[in-house]
């Protein structure tokens, strides 16, 4: 009976990782439309090429998690995106995966 229990119990672990794991994927890929969409014209025009390197430049402003997540705040305000929160998580989940991995 115990060896039952414990098999469901990480049965069920596994399972929820791997909703995890599809959720944040699917973030990304909503993150990464909205930086296509919104984001990468205005870095484009002060960084070249595809914008990328705003991120990825020597002297990047953004060094840790949650300065990327204020850093996403203050473009949707500055820029009157009206983005929701969960967007903004959306961007940062992307940017992070693709550029920074904090």
């Amino acid at each position: 009976m115990k060896t039952r229990h414990l098999s469901a119990v990480a049965l069920l672990l596994c399972t929820t990782g791997l909703i995890a794991g599809e959720q944040d994927t699917s973030s990304i890929q909503a993150g990464k439309k909205l930086v296509n969409t919104h984001c990468i014209s205005c870095h484009a025009s002060s960084f070249g090429r595809d914008g990328s390197g705003i991120y990825t430049r020597e002297y990047r402003k953004v060094r840790s998690l949650s300065g990327l997540k204020a850093q996403v705040t203050n473009c949707n305000t500055m820029l009157n995106l009206k983005w929701f929160d969960d967007e903004e998580q959306q961007v940062v989940l992307y940017l992070n995966h693709t550029f920074y991995h904090f």
